[in-house]
């Protein structure tokens, strides 16, 4: 039948077994979780788990009680599957239609395995048929060029999609473009196994080091970010040990729901046109407590006086909102790249989000030194 993908009922003890395994994952998650990003994935996490549970429960599975007390199936699971005997066994016919999925994945990188995304996203639409796809193959090249993909694994759809459950209560997860659709990885919180892109870095960033290190630090942050303030100092130490062999960038990425975020990112970058970034940075960090809940610029332009800036200038760069484009600039790659919380940086093409310990990132430093 056309459009029609027939599988068949799964033992109950597997699903018994599942939800303990999902339990305790879970459990597991939440004591790590310890900085907003984190915050952020799980949220997105148990959206999916959710919706997740409503269509396994809602539009899979035999209702066990319901069988043996020959009642039949819920009325739930009827709307969405026809459930019928065949040679002695179960089987499940779904009304979605088949949906096509091209995954694109690099076999030599252990960490690109999409095995365990794909059991995920087959319990989420049971009717994918998944074909991998190598990088660095011809198709795979195409793929990456069209969509612009910036790490692997990827997930890249076909338009029937469009008529899941799934798309229907989270659309925003996925990209469109000439009929197929790139699933946002971040937000349904698939970890990157590779990076195949890095952030560009221009003279127009804020930066310490050498243009041409072998090791460059790109870090996207928010003034007005708790986690990001403790970051910072790790940030600062950093630049102060390896300022002459490492290259390290500041973007900006003022989350919407801070609401002097970017009014800070404004005076920053302001501060930075006379040469005084990084010491604007550091009086707003150490700040935060005292300008966040104000409103307005005024207090910024007491910073940049007592910072020793040109204050007619400062003034008018800020009043007239003269760095928008660049912070715009700089929260679009931020979005192309799937980061939507802070602190958010690269190592080269080593991702890391949320609040890292100086030994972690003086590890990860060595490293990538040495290489």
């Amino acid at each position: 039948m056309v459009g029609i993908n027939i599988q068949m009922e799964e033992k109950n003890e597997d699903k018994s077994a599942e939800r303990a395994s999902m339990e305790k994952w879970e459990g597991e998650e939440k004591s790590q979780c310890k900085d907003e990003t984190c915050h952020r994935k799980m949220k997105n996490y148990v959206s999916i788990v959710i919706l997740l549970a409503g269509l396994l429960i809602g539009s899979v599975f035999v209702d066990v009680a319901q069988f043996f007390g020959q009642q039949g199936i819920s009325p739930r699971v009827l709307k969405n599957v026809d459930v019928f005997p065949l040679e002695g066994k179960t089987w499940v016919a779904y009304s979605e239609p088949v949906v096509n999925l091209q995954v694109l994945t690099d076999s030599k990188c252990e960490a690109c395995d999409p095995t365990e995304p794909l059991k995920w996203l087959k319990r989420v639409v049971p009717t994918t048929l998944a074909k991998k796809v190598e990088m660095d193959s011809e198709e795979g090249k195409a793929l990456e060029e069209k969509f612009n993909v910036k790490s692997l694994p990827a997930f890249i759809f076909d338009e029937n999609v469009t008529k899941t459950d799934v798309f229907a209560q989270a659309e925003g997860i996925f990209e469109q473009k000439d009929g197929k659709y790139l699933m946002n990885t971040e937000q349904v919180g698939i970890k990157a196994g590779k990076y195949l892109d890095t952030p560009s870095v221009s003279k127009d960033d804020p930066q310490v080091g050498p243009e041409d290190a072998k090791v460059k630090v790109v870090l996207f942050s928010d003034f007005q970010c708790p986690y990001c303030k403790t970051f910072h100092d790790t940030f600062r130490k950093a630049i102060g040990e390896y300022e002459d062999k490492v290259l390290f960038v500041y973007k900006y990425l003022p989350l919407d729901f801070h609401k002097q975020a970017n009014n800070a990112a404004v005076a920053a970058a302001c501060a930075g046109e006379q040469g005084k970034f990084w010491e604007m940075a550091d009086k707003l960090y150490a700040s935060q407590a005292d300008w966040q809940a104000t409103e307005g610029t005024a207090r910024f332009k007491t910073y940049a006086s007592a910072l020793g800036l040109n204050g007619a200038k400062f003034s008018q760069c800020v009043d007239q909102n003269d760095p928008k484009d660049k912070i715009a600039a700089d929260m679009q790659e931020a979005q192309n790249f799937g980061i939507s919380g802070t602190p958010a940086f690269f190592v080269n093409d080593q991702f890391f989000g949320g609040v890292v310990a100086y030994d972690e990132l003086k590890k990860t430093l060595d490293e990538e030194l040495a290489k």
